[in-house]
């Protein structure tokens, strides 16, 4: 009994100081700019919705919306096909040297120790020498930023599915590619569920690239939409909260609807079947 309690008294913990960030923020965006700077961790005075109606008025919020969301989806389909694609192979194939496949691996996961930021500078320059603007200077670098982490994910869970699925589809007069579409593909929407989730939310988040490739305010996306608040001699704090809280609904309400995904996709590929 006392160590349930210790457990209910833990997670209510770890619960309160993951919403405790998301609260805050919200009470700040009720708050004038004075009220900030003057105590920031007080209540605010009273609900007051000038913050929200200046971010309405500051931001083409269906531009944003709308530029984000095209970037999202390109490069989720492009993604989402190479990364599948290369993790059958590397998990479902038959290769006639082992070591290759282990090198092909290896190789694809070695993004994961290496920051995508510090390549800031690299990949633009690859942009300008690829002539590669706007959408598509940022649409590519994530492409290939999201490899390691989706392989990593799509090995794991394809392995565990049990070889024998593959021998009875060849069986029945499944080709290569009716193997992957009609009868892989439908088993791994778990981990193709968690792999859309997590790089939905990077790219939907995602600041220094989107600030370094994309020059034209009518591209901006929602990361960038803070930087309407910043003039020249002072910054708009106030507004930048209330924005930003109108920009994290999406994806609270995101994450809430899949979260039991993202939970099947991480476990489902741990264990053998």
């Amino acid at each position: 009994m006392k160590t349930k309690i210790v457990k209910y008294l833990l997670v209510a913990a770890v619960t309160v100081l993951v919403m405790l960030p998301l609260v805050w923020m919200l009470l700040l965006s009720f708050k004038t700019n004075a009220e900030i700077f003057d105590n920031p961790l007080s209540l605010p005075a009273s609900l007051n919705f000038e913050n929200y109606i200046r971010a309405f008025e500051t931001l083409d919020f269906l531009s944003l919306y709308k530029n984000t969301i095209f970037i999202v989806v390109v490069t989720m389909a492009i993604e989402l096909t190479i990364t599948f694609l290369s993790s059958f192979v590397l998990s479902r194939m038959i290769f006639k040297n082992e070591k290759m496949r282990s090198m092909l691996y290896g190789f694809l996961i070695l993004g994961l120790t290496i920051s995508p930021f510090i390549l800031l500078f690299p990949v633009y320059k690859i942009n300008v020498m690829l002539n590669l603007r706007e959408q598509m200077a940022l649409i590519l670098p994530y492409v290939a930023a999201s490899v390691s982490f989706n392989t990593l994910l799509f090995v794991g869970y394809l392995k565990a599915l049990p070889s024998e699925i593959d021998e009875a589809a060849v069986i029945d007069g499944c080709n290569l590619w009716q193997l992957i579409l009609k009868v892989i593909l439908p088993m791994a929407k778990p981990v193709i569920a968690t792999v859309v989730i997590f790089n939905v939310l990077y790219i939907w988040n995602e600041f220094p690239f989107a600030s370094v490739m994309l020059t034209d305010p009518a591209n901006y996306t929602l990361s960038l939409g803070a930087s309407f608040f910043k003039g020249k001699y002072n910054i708009d704090y106030a507004g930048i909260i209330a924005s930003s809280v109108m920009m994290i609904i999406p994806q609270l309400a995101f994450y809430g609807l899949f979260q039991k995904n993202i939970v099947d996709g991480m476990t489902a590929g741990a264990v053998k079947g």
